[in-house]
């Protein structure tokens, strides 16, 4: 059964969601969620403008309606997470427009999520070949690190779906926050991610919106909010001027945290915010993936042995294949690597070998994991191969 603290604090979080700090206030005030709703009306009159559209908000009809809904969602394997709870996001706490009620989906309980360091890594929706493989190498050094961090973004298709796919594949948890209800996935083509997120250890998807709540402009920037605070560092990968990272980014050194951004061309738009983070000296700039572990203070890298990638290709294929078209291989995943997001074409060209060639070697290379090719057949190294 829904306790009458939780419900109080999901109501008063529909209540005044987009204003939480009246929410806040409140809560300080009186002492706990529960106390608002057993004040005298003369004493909530005081309280709050006689006038305002959420005084007769706070009543028995919308309690009862919270109790509905979490007693639908609990059985359906949803959590909660009110202000006062001790698994509440402590960084969260400490915000002062902080959400009053959080709504869960994940396989841990949030104690266990909530309590590693957490990171957010955010960025453009249009993440350029550049930007997957700084983003992909960026998890992996924190992967690295004695001090696992959880990783938080967004969910939206770019910079954050990759940064949170690569936590999962290089064993990190990574919390996705949700522009909608957690009954409701954004992008749709997402669901299976989610899904995998979700099921993931140390891992949550995570919303403060009511279900069947719809996302539009006003719910983003919400979203953003949560993002920057839930974790002690933001890193931006790649961002236009103006865009949903970069407003994260700023809410982050708002709230004091730690602000990394990754540097690019000056002509290339995709860096444009980056850069300018950089310039008015907000963001730190991220030259090396490995050095952002100790400038989060993650307690060192676990070193690891490396293997050289042209080893790595060379052992792969030895024995499989003659010694011509293993060389050839070699010689194809080194000219990727030292030429990210080129082409196939470009490929045959660049190593003097006819399209049909150069397209069945890259095709070996990629079926075995080594290099990525997107639509555009632009290819790029996988670094968790490689």
């Amino acid at each position: 059964m829904t306790d009458m603290e939780t419900a109080c604090a999901c109501t008063l979080n529909r209540i005044f969601g987009f204003q939480p700090r009246i929410s806040g206030e409140l809560i300080r005030e009186l002492g706990s969620c529960r106390a608002v709703f057993e004040l005298p009306e003369k004493e909530l009159k005081a309280l709050l403008d006689p006038g305002s559209k959420y005084f007769g908000m706070i009543c028995r009809r919308e309690l009862d309606a919270s109790f509905a809904e979490l007693e639908r969602l609990g059985r359906a394997g949803y959590r909660f997470l009110h202000i006062g709870s001790p698994g509440y996001p402590p960084l969260l706490r400490d915000c002062e427009d902080a959400p009053v009620f959080l709504y869960i989906r994940s396989t841990d309980p949030p104690e266990e999520v909530f309590s590693a360091p957490m990171v957010s890594i955010v960025g453009t929706r249009d993440i350029s070949p550049y930007g997957k493989e700084w983003c992909t190498r960026t998890v992996a050094a924190l992967s690295a690190s004695e001090e696992k961090p959880v990783i938080v973004s967004g969910m939206a298709i770019g910079v954050d779906i990759t940064a949170q796919m690569a936590a999962l594949g290089y064993g990190l948890g990574t919390v996705g926050v949700l522009p909608t209800g957690i009954d409701e996935i954004y992008p749709r083509q997402h669901c299976v991610a989610a899904g995998k997120i979700a099921a993931a250890r140390r891992s949550a998807l995570v919303t403060d919106y009511p279900p069947g709540t719809s996302p539009v402009a006003i719910t983003f920037l919400r979203r953003n909010r949560i993002i920057a605070a839930l974790s002690s560092a933001t890193i931006l990968i790649e961002s236009k001027v103006s865009g949903g990272g970069m407003m994260t980014a700023r809410l982050a050194a708002g709230y004091g945290r730690d602000v990394l951004a990754l540097p690019g061309r000056v002509d290339d738009i995709r860096s444009g915010g980056c850069n300018q983070l950089i310039g008015e000296k907000i963001a730190e700039p991220m030259v090396d993936p490995e050095a952002v572990v100790s400038m989060l203070g993650l307690t060192g890298i676990s070193r690891r042995r490396k293997t050289g990638l042209e080893r790595l290709v060379r052992d792969r294929y030895a024995g499989r294949m003659d010694g011509a078209r293993t060389e050839d291989l070699v010689s194809l995943a080194l000219e990727v690597k030292a030429q990210r997001g080129i082409t196939v074409e470009e490929l045959g060209r660049a190593l003097g070998w006819e399209y049909q060639k150069t397209a069945i070697l890259a095709g070996i290379l990629e079926n075995d994991g080594f290099i990525e090719t997107d639509l555009l057949q632009r290819c790029t190294i996988n670094f968790k191969k490689a």
